[in-house]
């Protein structure tokens, strides 16, 4: 997920996207109004995040000019402008969330998590069904193809693939798989992650040449085509 900052607090910002780095966001700076619209535009951002007062043109500007340009990109105000009437003007600009200074670093990234669901389940409706060289798997019916041929997963393994497949390329550690997964901790020394994904591996990949599923040594795992 590739992440905008437009913020002219040089020290803050460059704070956020270290936050936000560590969490394994892709982020850009922008330090003024116009260089930020501009780099929005460029249709390559996932999430941009806006300070309100900035130099040449304010947030509350970029985001009524994205709108304006069909631009959908969920926007998050991050703002000292507190007062409900500043809120409702932010709103009605076309962000999709407010979030005033000062503001905690969990805060912050559950407002992410948040736009960053909101947006995969906008584009699910529009396509359904995610594709990795010839690997296929369709949100909607949960089914699961590799060149053509059906695959039969449980729940735990279909879900366990979606979370791989929409996070393709990106390596994901085990924390974050049973996070989103299993949703419960499990015991540090439980091995469950790399039981599913060794049976994921013989469903998905074991009658391919071509192995999608990648074992990083101390790191974690990713769905890719090297």
């Amino acid at each position: 997920m590739r992440i905008l900052i437009v913020e002219d607090e040089i020290k803050l910002a460059r704070l956020v996207k270290e936050v936000l780095e560590e969490e394994l966001y892709q982020v850009e700076l922008a330090f003024e109004g116009e260089t930020g619209l501009d780099m929005a535009l460029s249709g390559s951002f996932d999430l941009l995040i806006l300070d309100i007062m900035l130099p040449g043109m304010s947030g509350l500007e970029i985001c009524q000019e994205l709108r304006q340009e069909k631009c959908n990109v969920p926007v998050l105000i991050l703002t000292a402008r507190d007062a409900v009437p500043d809120r409702v003007e932010g709103l009605d600009a076309g962000a999709d969330d407010y979030l005033t200074k000062p503001f905690s670093f969990e805060e912050l990234l559950a407002r992410v998590r948040a736009l960053s669901r909101r947006r995969l389940h906008a584009e699910d409706v529009g396509n359904p069904v995610l594709k990795l060289a010839d690997l296929e798997v369709n949100l909607e019916t949960h089914r699961v193809r590799r060149g053509g041929k059906l695959i039969d997963l449980t729940a735990k393994e279909y879900f366990l693939l979606e979370y791989l497949i929409r996070n393709a390329g990106r390596v994901l550690n085990r924390d974050q798989i049973i996070s989103k997964v299993w949703k419960y901790d499990f015991d540090a020394s439980s091995n469950v992650v790399d039981i599913y994904i060794h049976y994921l591996r013989n469903k998905i990949d074991g009658n391919s040449s071509t192995k999608l599923i990648q074992t990083l040594r101390g790191t974690g795992y990713s769905l890719r085509v090297d």
